[in-house]
């Protein structure tokens, strides 16, 4: 089993959420998180004054799924979270040895 984790831009989560849906994932947690990478924030200007915007909002997606269909959810994932410009984020890919349902005490794939 793997963990995807997906940084991307908001407005792009509703098209990635569907691809992912359409892939065979059964659920996922969304964060709404903070940061920066190569491009280091923007400016922005209010009232005349610029000034400067160090951590762009973005959108952490947390997938776990089996290893038969990590390739189908990362290409999913960057084909509708692409955009072509910096910024786009980033995905990180992690093995997973064991998952544990709280509610039914499952592990492994039935906890999915």
């Amino acid at each position: 089993m793997k963990k995807i984790e997906a940084i991307i831009r908001p407005f792009k989560l509703d098209e990635v959420k569907e691809a992912l849906l359409e892939e065979g994932v059964r659920g996922m947690t969304i964060s709404e998180v903070r940061g920066y990478g190569r491009q280091k924030g923007h400016k922005e200007t209010y009232r005349g004054s610029e000034y400067q915007i160090e951590f762009v909002p973005k959108i952490k997606i947390e997938i776990v799924v089996n290893d038969d269909i990590v390739e189908k959810v990362i290409d999913a994932i960057l084909k509708h979270a692409k955009t072509g410009q910096v910024g786009d984020g980033k995905i990180f890919i992690y093995n997973i040895e064991d998952i544990i349902r709280i509610r039914t005490d499952e592990s492994g794939l039935e906890a999915l």
